[in-house]
């Protein structure tokens, strides 16, 4: 839609409609659980703002617990996909229409064989996320890549507790696109202290409670004026930075878990 002011209105009702259906699910999920919710540091949050999130990750559900806690407090959750899901059956059309960032990244191998097309990929990417200076947005990253389970954690080599190693390029690929857009970094921590329950257990009225404590962090002018891709010395800080956040984060858990003894 190339008038900006008829853009604006459609996404915001498109993006209402997506609030109403995770409205829909956790009054669904509620009905059949009796979760006892602790959600700390959800305060001070505007829809009106950008925002970044950024958690750890061990089932399944932690993506509906972030809907139902952040559901109207910030925009609407997006993920960033890979530009060739756009074309998967009926989801990449509802990807499509919710307006997720779509990111294009070429292999080490591509461009081993196409020097010229170097960047190119980040350049596209960020040309996608233009259009959400338009609408208040948020993008959310699991940093590790994948769900926490102890066989990860001893086949990764983590130096955490209760996290597997972060892995930065997504939250590079999202800074380096939006940096310049987003408000503030949330940094969430999910605990469940009986055990984190799947998605079957959840249906089955076992998800029966659940810590969420969300910090807020500044985004710091070096993170955007630097650029992650070529610049050595940058990405080194950007990894120490992440690691430091990781570390805190990791302490958190077990002082969330000490609290329910």
């Amino acid at each position: 839609m190339p008038v900006k002011p008829v853009r604006r209105v459609l996404t915001r009702w498109i993006m209402a409609v997506g609030e109403n259906w995770i409205s829909v699910n956790a009054f669904l999920f509620a009905r059949i659980n009796a979760t006892k919710w602790d959600i700390r540091g959800a305060d001070d949050f505007d829809t009106n703002n950008w925002y970044l999130v950024v958690a750890n990750h061990q089932t399944w559900i932690d993506i509906v617990v972030l809907q139902t806690v952040l559901n109207r407090r910030i925009p609407f959750l997006k993920f960033f996909i890979k530009q060739q899901l756009i074309w998967f059956p009926l989801l990449g059309f509802a990807w499509w229409a919710m307006d997720m960032p779509f990111m294009k990244r070429y292999s080490k191998s591509y461009l081993a064989k196409h020097p010229d097309k170097k960047g190119k990929d980040l350049e596209a990417t960020r040309k996608s996320c233009e259009k959400f200076r338009d609408t208040p947005t948020t993008v959310i990253n699991f940093l590790e890549g994948t769900r926490f389970t102890e066989e990860k954690k001893a086949h990764r080599a983590s130096r955490f507790n209760h996290l597997l190693p972060p892995r930065a390029g997504g939250i590079a690929l999202a800074l380096n696109s939006m940096g310049d857009m987003f408000d503030a970094i949330l940094d969430v921590t999910l605990v469940y202290p009986s055990s984190a329950a799947d998605f079957w257990g959840m249906m089955c009225g076992e998800f029966s409670h659940v810590i969420v404590d969300i910090k807020k962090r500044p985004i710091e002018a070096w993170i955007v004026a630097g650029e992650y891709e070529t610049d050595r010395d940058h990405r080194r800080q950007f990894h120490q930075w992440l690691t430091r956040i990781w570390r805190e984060k990791d302490e958190r858990i077990s002082s969330l878990k000490g609290e329910m003894g």
